[in-house]
């Protein structure tokens, strides 16, 4: 059985925590004043059961005195005067069927009378024989039942009333807590690592919150220098590849060898790995796009000379509202990861399907497909399911987020990977929708 999400947040495992104490504690200190509280109504009711013989006995002791009629008995007390041979002279009512019964008396320490509990004392008379008094437990039973109902509803209410206490008093004490945590969840440490703002009280969510704002500056300072590093090696990388890409290009212009061309085709991936890791090293708020309005044909041609073999499909006439430059870049991504997973003799397919509110590229291949531990992880930096440096898949999902799309991945039924990247819509109809295009686009540099 699930259980629900609020039983297993901080503030009901404290209430219940504090709901368990004060169940301790109600149990431990009823128990004791109950026991306690039992002890002195035995030792009262004790004493006026003494008090009551006592004072019987000394009537009947001295009978100068005008004491030891049957008015004297008090209420709820009974009395019986047994002779010195054991024969019962006197008693009250309630008990006339013990009259001349002989001694000794069966019904001594705690009788029924009247199917009540009564309990006895006898004291000894100076002529001989003893007086019998017995008082009702009535009050006694009434006293005790009362003190245990008391005990079991203090153990009820008592943690009932603390579990509720204790929530409410926990979701005031916790909600600079709970705000805290709502704050953290939107940083994004790839963009954006500002400071949380700090309670005026300086309690213990006050330290917390220092932490994370002390653990976030440390971040900013380990992006900025990885970014610095990231940003030098791109740097140093780019002219030596520049020079290689032109050289590659003269000798297959000269030459027909197909070591060139292979050559040439690594002297591009690793243009376009360099160009990964400079947009990496940018990030996505630094970076700018600049729109253009061309037909979808442009970018098939360029993407044909970069990923050889690929199997184009849909309706490339249609135009494209796009950076040509970042969106080549991410669809390159994609194709060079499905020849990779697909192999040479492999089938990679770039499907366009246009409408007018999307523009949806799908890249499909038949080769083993994504590790399903993956999931969305596969479009973190870094990380690879087929060998490469990890860095195209994030790269490609940045720039359709860029241009106001996205870019999901999985595998298809028939095998092999299949991405998608969805662009808005682009059905331009006259110069109004231009206007209002270039408002929504300021970098819209041109419109073909």
């Amino acid at each position: 059985m699930r259980l629900p999400a609020w039983m297993h947040s901080l503030r009901f495992r404290l209430a219940l925590m504090y709901t368990l104490l004060a169940l301790a504690l109600v149990t431990v200190v009823g128990v004791l004043m109950t026991v306690q509280l039992l002890r002195d109504l035995e030792g009262q009711f004790q004493a006026r059961l003494d008090e009551r013989a006592d004072r019987l006995a000394e009537a009947q002791n001295n009978p100068a005195e005008g004491i030891g009629k049957t008015q004297t008995v008090p209420s709820g007390s009974y009395a019986m005067l047994v002779d010195a041979s054991g024969n019962v002279q006197y008693a009250t009512a309630g008990l006339q069927d013990f009259m001349g019964a002989q001694f000794p008396f069966p019904h001594l320490g705690r009788v029924p009378v009247n199917e009540m509990p009564v309990r006895v004392a006898t004291r000894p008379l100076k002529r001989g024989g003893f007086v019998w008094v017995g008082l009702s437990e009535d009050t006694l039973l009434q006293a005790r039942q009362s003190a245990m109902r008391l005990l079991l509803l203090a153990l009820i209410v008592a943690p009932l009333l603390t579990l509720i206490l204790a929530w409410l008093a926990g979701r005031r004490a916790l909600r600079g807590l709970g705000q805290a945590a709502v704050l953290a969840g939107r940083i994004n440490p790839s963009s954006s690592v500002a400071a949380l703002p700090l309670p005026r009280r300086q309690d213990e969510v006050y330290e917390l919150l220092s932490a994370i704002n002390l653990l976030l500056s440390r971040i900013e300072a380990q992006q900025a220098r990885e970014k610095q590093l990231l940003g030098q090696i791109v740097h140093e990388l780019g002219a030596p590849l520049t020079v290689l890409r032109a050289s590659l290009a003269r000798a297959g212009s000269l030459h027909t060898d197909p070591d060139v061309r292979r050559a040439a085709l690594v002297a591009d991936e690793l243009t376009f790995t360099t160009q990964d890791l400079m947009q990496l090293a940018r990030g996505q708020l630094e970076l700018t796009l600049a729109y253009h309005y061309i037909p979808a044909r442009q970018l098939r041609e360029r993407l044909d000379r970069l990923v050889p073999g690929t199997v184009f499909s849909g309706d490339w006439n249609a135009f494209v509202l796009c950076d040509p430059d970042r969106l080549t870049q991410a669809l390159r991504n994609l194709l060079a990861n499905a020849r990779r997973a697909a192999g040479e003799k492999g089938c990679v397919e770039l499907k366009l399907v246009g409408t007018p509110t999307r523009t949806i590229f799908s890249v499909q291949d038949d080769g083993p497909g994504l590790p399903p531990e993956l999931g969305e992880r596969i479009f973190d930096p870094f990380v690879s399911g087929a060998g490469s440096s990890g860095l195209g898949l994030s790269v490609s999902r940045q720039i359709a987020r860029m241009h106001g799309g996205d870019l999901v991945g999985g595998n298809h039924q028939g095998g092999g990977a299949q991405f998608v990247l969805t662009l808005p819509g682009s059905d331009i109809d006259d110069d109004a929708e231009i206007g209002l295009l270039a408002e929504h686009h300021p970098h819209l540099s041109d419109i073909a």
